[in-house]
């Protein structure tokens, strides 16, 4: 018998399972907010561009994705040809 058994000391295959499974915890419940993250981001892309460019609400299109070890912002932003300087971009 050794003195790390009589202390009932863990191996770390089981605290490392642990610490995982906590780890995923917090990873879902950061992504269960996403949808608001995406609603807010979009609102907030459209109102940047809009003071540059008349652009239409439904033409931008927001995307998030989650891999491994990276997370992936796409924005869609459809400009029309004939684009039109709204006011506030010719002050600035």
């Amino acid at each position: 018998m050794s003195l790390l058994s009589f202390f009932g000391r863990r191996t770390t295959a089981p605290q490392a399972r642990e610490r995982l499974q906590i780890l995923l915890a917090h990873e879902r419940i950061a992504t269960s907010g996403q949808p608001d993250l995406l609603a807010k981001l979009r609102e907030e892309i459209l109102e940047v561009v809009g003071r540059h460019v008349a652009i239409e609400r439904d033409k931008v299109i927001v995307k998030m994705e989650r891999g491994a070890g990276v997370s992936t912002l796409e924005v869609d932003v459809e400009i029309p040809n004939d684009v039109q300087i709204t006011k506030r971009a010719v002050g600035a």
